[in-house]
């Protein structure tokens, strides 16, 4: 597959990782909805010199926070019939994305090495919140002709 490492170049390259955060309890961790706005701020400028630093390097492809599960919307079609929507908000709402980081980088252990650096962003007081952070390869498209 052919992506961007830098802005201007372009080179085959297939070591693109999805590094995925979840809405789920932290133990140890509040919910961020009752974090002091001071310790909310550092999270969020934390997590922004990361996004910042990855930039730079030509590492980030991508980042974005998504909204809270209550918004969320589930869609399933059969392609004759109107689809079923369902609106949240959901109990299991651990499973539901919350946000994740794309980056191309040169190896596996650099996308875990990034994934660890996500999981030890400040949380109240400052503290490494350890959220899990999940790694996983991008897959490029089969190759038909082989």
């Amino acid at each position: 597959m052919w992506v961007g490492r830098h802005p201007g170049v372009w080179e085959e390259h297939d070591m693109r990782f999805m590094l995925l955060q979840y809405y789920e309890q932290i133990e140890g961790c509040p919910p961020m909805t009752e974090w002091d706005p001071e310790d909310v701020a550092g999270h969020i400028d934390f997590q922004q010199r990361v996004n910042d630093e990855l930039a730079e390097t030509g590492e980030l492809v991508d980042a974005q926070g998504l909204a809270a599960p209550e918004l969320a919307r589930f869609v399933v079609a059969d392609g004759a019939s109107a689809p079923v929507v369902t609106d949240g908000p959901y109990p299991e709402s651990r499973e539901l994305l919350a946000g994740f980081r794309m980056v191309d980088v040169d190896s596996a252990e650099r996308a875990v090495e990034i994934a660890a650096r996500a999981s030890a962003a400040p949380g109240p007081g400052g503290a490494p919140i350890r959220q899990p952070i999940e790694v996983r390869q991008v897959m490029g498209p089969p190759d038909l002709d082989g």
